[in-house]
Formats: structure tokens, C-alpha cells, sequence
């Protein structure tokens, strides 16, 4: 099987009616396990981030102000979660578990985490419910440490990865690939070194005809020797927060595209899940779930 990330601050509480189904962090690996997916072997728990790997990527001054709970109303207002020291401690765990999977990775080609794909957290500041950029500060990790030369990062949430395409801006090792919904949060956008933004509405066979004719392409100019997925299933048409129309088998044809082509080059692949805001919670948990199934199956 494949290693995935996990540990129980994942299902963080939040105020009653809270729009963010924090609840899918704890059935999901419920239902995994459940349904033979995923032994409880598979999963291990990551520890605390190190704060030299955070600071790789985000500046000391908003690192400090999360870990003494001095962050401006304004700046707080922005995450959308009430900010709070085991808020920052859960994402300081989902960062490590991202660090820990990519490193498993070279081993088992795949490695997921429960959580992250925190894509809208910039060095400054988060936003979005995102408040330290996993993928960013796990792709940082392995260039500084040697485990990789270049890195792509495939991002196909229906949001785009503002704070991510913005952190690697300058970074000629990291190439940063976002698909996502034209008229969708975030309303400006950044510049990623690739993207492709969807009408309201786009379908299952737009969407995979866009992205089977360019990952190839990108996978074959980029030549990674690592890659970050960004497995949102926030593309759903009945996604409460997203504009597209793809459907849950559309979504399960989308991880099978990317898993097929890390497989075929033989370049290891860390997954975070990334947003899924679809009204009813099966929902969510069954397109989360399809993702592990087809990795399953590949690899």
C-alpha cells in the first residue's frame, strides 16, 4: 500500500454552521479503512513541523504572530477560522505530514496526506482557510535537502494556488500548474508559471481533454524528478463554493490521469486533498475516496 498522513487535530471544532466540513477529515479514513482501501498499517501520524523547514517559505514576522496569537483582526478575518494556538499546532502537523509523505514517496511513488493542499497561504499572510502552505514548504524541503532538482506541482482544485504561484514565482526549480474556475475565489489572481482557468459550468470531457494534452507536455519540457498533487474535489458540480461542472466519476478519470503518468515516468508523487465543499458529506467522502482507489490500483 501507500503512506498517508494523519493525526486526529486533522478534525480541528469549529463554531456550529461553520461553512468548512471539517468532518471529512475524520470519516475519511474511516471509510478508507473500512472498505479494505487502506489498512490502519497504512497511515502514520506526523509530529510538529520544524520551524526552520516553515521559515523556508513563510516570513518570521507572520510565523511569529501565528505561534503568539498576535495576528491582526484583519489578517485573521482572512483565514476564516478562529484563530487559535491549536489551529496553528494542526497546521504545523499537516505541513510535517506533507514533509514526512514526500520523503516516503521515493520509496512507494505515492504518499498521501488526509489534509492539506493549504495552496492559498502566501509567505506573508493566509487566507481561505489555509494558513501555512504545505506543498510549498515540503517542495522547499526536498530542493534544500537534495532530494529533488525540479519540482512540478500540479494543482487542479477549483481554486487557484494563489499563494503558492506566488511563492515560487522566482523559483526556477519549482514549476507551479494551476487549473481552476475563471469566476472563482480568489477573485485576483496570481500568475502561476502555467495556468488554465474554466468557464462556470465546464464538464467531465473538457476539463480531461485540457488536462490529458497538457500535463504530457509539462512532464516532458519540466522533466521533475518530483511531483505535488493537488487532488481538490471542489471541481463537483454540486461544490458549494465552486462554479464547474465536472462529475464524481469526472473527478475519479482526473486522479487517474495524473496517477497513470507519475507511474509511467516513474516520479514519485505527494497528494494533499485540497478543498470539497459539496452540500451532503458522502459526497465529498466518496470523491476523496476514489482518489486512494485508483492510487490503489496503480501503483
Amino acid at each position: 500500500m501507500f503512506p498517508i498522513a494523519f493525526h486526529p487535530i486533522y478534525q480541528h471544532p469549529l463554531p456550529e454552521g461553520h461553512r468548512f466540513p471539517m468532518l471529512k477529515y475524520e470519516l475519511l479514513p474511516q471509510q478508507l479503512v473500512y472498505e479494505g482501501t487502506a489498512s490502519p498499517s497504512d497511515f502514520f501520524e506526523p509530529e510538529l513541523c520544524d520551524l526552520d523547514s516553515v521559515l523556508a517559505i513563510h516570513k518570521p514576522d507572520y510565523v511569529n504572530d501565528l505561534l503568539h496569537m498576535t495576528l491582526n483582526a484583519k489578517a485573521a478575518r482572512k483565514i476564516g477560522f478562529p484563530l487559535s494556538k491549536e489551529l496553528v499546532q494542526r497546521e504545523l502537523i499537516i505541513a510535517q505530514g506533507t514533509i514526512t509523505g514526500a520523503q516516503k514517496s521515493f520509496d512507494t511513488k505515492v504518499s498521501f496526506n488526509i489534509a492539506g493542499g493549504t495552496h492559498h497561504a502566501y509567505a506573508t499572510h493566509g487566507e481561505a482557510f489555509c494558513l501555512l502552505n504545505d506543498q510549498a514548504i515540503a517542495a522547499q524541503f526536498l530542493l534544500d535537502h537534495n532530494l529533488a532538482k525540479k519540482i512540478l506541482i500540479i494543482d487542479l482544485d477549483v481554486h487557484q494556488g494563489n499563494g503558492t504561484a506566488t511563492i515560487f514565482q522566482n523559483n526556477p526549480h519549482v514549476f507551479t500548474f494551476s487549473t481552476h474556475g475563471k469566476t472563482n475565489y480568489p477573485f485576483k489572481k496570481e500568475t502561476s508559471d502555467l495556468d488554465i482557468a474554466f468557464n462556470d459550468g465546464t464538464t467531465d470531457e473538457e476539463f480531461l481533454h485540457t488536462i490529458a494534452s497538457v500535463i504530457p507536455k509539462l512532464i516532458a519540457t519540466q522533466k521533475p524528478d518530483f511531483i505535488f498533487y493537488l487532488a481538490g474535489v471542489d471541481i463537483l458540480a454540486t461544490d458549494k463554493l465552486g462554479k464547474l461542472g465536472c462529475s464524481v466519476e469526472g473527478c475519479k478519470k482526473r486522479d487517474e490521469l495524473v496517477f497513470e503518468l507519475c507511474s509511467k515516468h516513474q516520479i514519485p508523487v505527494q497528494v494533499s486533498m485540497g478543498g470539497g465543499y459539496s452540500p451532503d458529506i458522502k459526497t465529498i467522502i466518496e470523491a476523496h475516496a476514489n482518489t486512494y482507489r485508483v492510487a490503489k490500483d496503480i501503483f
